[in-house]
């Protein structure tokens, strides 16, 4: 089996998951559809010799995120009948803006240039993790280290915000 069919064969995979997040009903068997989805676009990331991005992906959004989308929509408790009604022309005009944006997609698609990839005399050692790491803790250490500070806020903002007081009894 060629390496270009088991591509065509993901890649058409991963195309059908994502479309099955849109159009699932159930909120749950949605975001199952996404974590699945997150796993073939690993996979792909694996067929491009990025090994490091596709054991992120797995790592941080299929295991992370989704466990925090599935936590969250068990919270909401969400039931037919606390579901919102739409009238018809909110309907509509989804359907006009979704045409939109496919319009837009397609014209600019339309005059897009396929390039041939570049490839490099050291291509099998392009997605490894000591390249990565050498590029990152060198030349990058600051931006590096400013996300770091950056996500350290954002998870003390996020504890501060789930903090509840606690409610007296009398």
């Amino acid at each position: 089996m060629s390496l270009d069919l088991i591509f065509y064969i993901l890649g058409g995979l991963t195309i059908g998951t994502a479309l099955m997040v849109v159009l699932s009903k159930h909120p749950v068997r949605s975001v199952l559809y996404l974590v699945l989805t997150f796993f073939l676009i690993s996979a792909n990331y694996v067929m491009m010799n990025a090994q490091f991005i596709a054991i992120v992906n797995i790592i941080v959004y299929a295991g992370a995120i989704m466990v925090l989308f599935l936590f969250v929509l068990m919270l909401l408790n969400l039931n037919k009948e606390n579901e919102p009604k739409h009238s018809l022309w909110m309907t509509v005009g989804a359907m006009i803006a979704g045409g939109g944006l496919f319009l837009v997609l397609v014209a600019a698609m339309r005059d897009a240039i396929l390039a041939a990839p570049m490839i490099d005399e050291n291509s099998e050692k392009v997605g490894l993790v000591e390249n990565l790491g050498q590029v990152l803790f060198t030349k990058y250490v600051l931006p590096f280290e400013v996300s770091s500070i950056l996500f350290l806020a954002a998870m003390v903002g996020a504890v501060l915000l789930a903090k509840r007081e606690k409610q007296t009894i009398e």
